[in-house]
């Protein structure tokens, strides 16, 4: 539907896209979503098990995101990353603590609040991170494999928009 604006511009009003009678669960766009994430990190999985230049350091898809988050530099608290990734406290406590065993990642109090651990990247981790992002990348590249540039572009920003929406 076709609506004029307060400021004369013409735009579509949103009509919803799913309702009772076409609303298939397991053929959504958050279900398919959710599969191809699902698929990914069994992919990567794999991929981090068996190539040759980071199996030795045992690191899960989920926690080269942890990983990765840090690297980046936009999160670096346990609750930053939770709410990141989507994960309950206890379980990104406990793979902060292999990533620590591993000595990818460091815990350092903060000084404005004793209460609070501050997360940083060790020297290894920073080390690993883009041997193991080569992996990620190719593992993407398998999924995305018949995508154009453009392609990828559109995706990307529909599935921005689809964040921005929510």
């Amino acid at each position: 539907m076709i609506a004029m604006t307060s400021k004369g511009l013409i735009m579509a009003t949103p009509e919803p896209i799913y309702d009772v009678q076409n609303f298939q669960p397991s053929k959504t766009v958050g279900r398919l979503i959710a599969k191809v994430k699902s698929a990914y990190m069994t992919k990567l999985d794999q991929a981090l098990a068996q190539d040759p230049d980071v199996a030795m350091l045992e690191i899960t898809g989920a926690q080269y995101v942890i990983l990765s988050l840090l690297a980046e530099g936009n999160v670096d608290s346990a609750a930053q990353l939770c709410k990141e990734m989507s994960y309950d406290g206890g379980a990104m406590t406990r793979m902060l603590d292999r990533l620590e065993a591993k000595g990818m990642v460091a815990r350092r109090r903060c000084p404005e609040d004793r209460r609070l651990n501050r997360l940083e990247l060790t020297e290894a981790g920073r080390a690993a991170v883009p041997k193991i992002r080569a992996v990620a990348g190719r593992i993407l590249n398998q999924f995305l494999r018949g995508f154009s540039p453009g392609d990828v572009l559109q995706l990307e920003a529909y599935l921005t928009r689809m964040l921005e929406n929510g």
